[in-house]
């Protein structure tokens, strides 16, 4: 167990006992890693907004350079193997966390990730703190042993589901006690994700890079180069489009897939849609990038626990097309805040697209303006990180007894 504790108050001498009634509880949060992603950047949210409500934070992952963040806010973070899903290392890590509980006096252990989420679960059940998982995704599973280690994630004392749809799957696939599971959507940061804190140096910096026309509608679809986020669908989309011309960005890192990127640029030129096409790989400025396009696109194939990409494009004001499955109902309203097209189903994307083309700038910025609100009122990190402390809240005020 290697620990990095940025704590810096010396005069922390007194054992866990003395230092829990200094706080208003000890938080455990486990994941595999803080290497990058939204289960990543959520654990630091929470684990931040722990410190400010008055609770001890503590993380536990096998590290990254995510951990750097934690440091900077003095926020312990404790190196542990918890990406493995050894089983062998599963029960280590559970002796190390059960340790780990007594000697920090760990009220709650929080786990984000299904071999971690054993470790915890063993480790809780020999100490009493109590268990809350948060389900990410729908985890599929093709055979009966897939689905029991799945189902970790439902035994802890509260459930948190990423959205509605998530909470459905659960109770379709592993029928929890309900009274257990709480929805809680994924949140962004809204001052990071608001169209008046981006410079106009930040938008000439990526329209000069990727160099963009002037005067010529960009459509963007932004996510990692992997087949299920679309990018072909969105190809094909486009040549079925009776609007021309337009400029389509696909802003995603490829992650060593290059021979998706082949097949994508190869299927571009068969569509002979390749001219309007830029793939110009990760972007380290989302915010000005989203700014910089008319229409955000999410074109994912499989139903999404929680795509970020439509909430994003809201809060910039942008028209976003989402597919209308997964939690993308639940995050935009069709016609209203966006539009919703049948999955899968290039020819619909591109009826969307040439409706939302077709809308006149008064039409389009209220459709903009509409999804800024849909955002700051339904998916901000504050609403998220208060309804995850509330169910904190919730386990330590219940009797043990009562908390399961």
């Amino acid at each position: 167990m290697v620990r990095s504790n940025t704590e810096d108050d010396p005069t922390e001498t007194a054992p866990a006992a003395s230092a829990a009634t200094r706080y208003r509880g000890t938080v455990l949060q486990v994941l595999p890693a803080l290497v990058t992603g939204g289960v990543e950047r959520g654990t630091i949210d929470v684990a931040l907004a722990l410190k400010e409500a008055g609770f001890r934070a503590l993380v536990a992952s096998a590290g990254g350079p995510m951990t750097r963040e934690l440091h900077r806010a003095e926020i312990e973070h404790v190196e542990l193997p918890l990406a493995s899903k050894n089983y062998f290392t599963m029960r280590r890590n559970a002796d190390r966390l059960e340790a780990l509980i007594r000697d920090e006096g760990v009220d709650i252990v929080h786990a984000r990730s299904r071999a971690p989420a054993w470790s915890a679960l063993w480790a809780t059940q020999r100490t009493g703190a109590r268990f809350v998982t948060t389900f990410h995704g729908t985890y599929n599973f093709s055979n009966p042993l897939k689905r029991y280690y799945n189902s970790v994630m439902t035994k802890a004392d509260r459930v948190i589901a990423i959205s509605e749809f998530i909470r459905r799957h659960i109770h379709d696939n592993y029928r929890p006690d309900g009274t257990k599971v709480r929805v809680i959507h994924r949140g962004i940061d809204m001052d990071l994700y608001s169209g008046e804190n981006v410079a106009a140096e930040r938008l000439i910096r990526l329209s000069e890079r990727w160099r963009l026309p002037d005067g010529v509608p960009i459509v963007m679809l932004p996510g990692r180069m992997t087949r299920w986020k679309g990018q072909t669908l969105l190809l094909r989309a486009l040549a079925e489009m009776t609007h021309r011309p337009v400029r389509c960005l696909l802003v995603g890192d490829s992650q060593g897939r290059d021979a998706y990127v082949r097949e994508v640029e190869d299927l571009a030129k068969r569509l002979k849609v390749d001219h309007m096409v830029h793939a110009v790989g990760g972007c380290d400025d989302m915010p000005a990038a989203l700014k910089l396009a008319d229409i955000v696109i999410s074109a994912s194939t499989d139903p999404e626990g929680f795509g970020r990409v439509a909430v994003e494009g809201q809060a910039m004001g942008r028209v976003v097309i989402a597919p209308a499955h997964g939690a993308a109902p639940e995050q935009i309203e069709d016609g209203v805040t966006g539009w919703l097209f049948r999955p899968g189903d290039a020819f619909d994307l591109a009826n969307k697209l040439d409706r939302a083309l077709d809308m006149g700038a008064e039409a389009r910025m209220a459709m903009g303006q509409a999804g800024i609100e849909n955002a700051r009122n339904r998916f901000t990190k504050a609403g998220m990180c208060a309804a995850t402390l509330d169910v904190y809240r919730e386990l330590l005020q219940a009797p043990a007894a009562s908390a399961a």
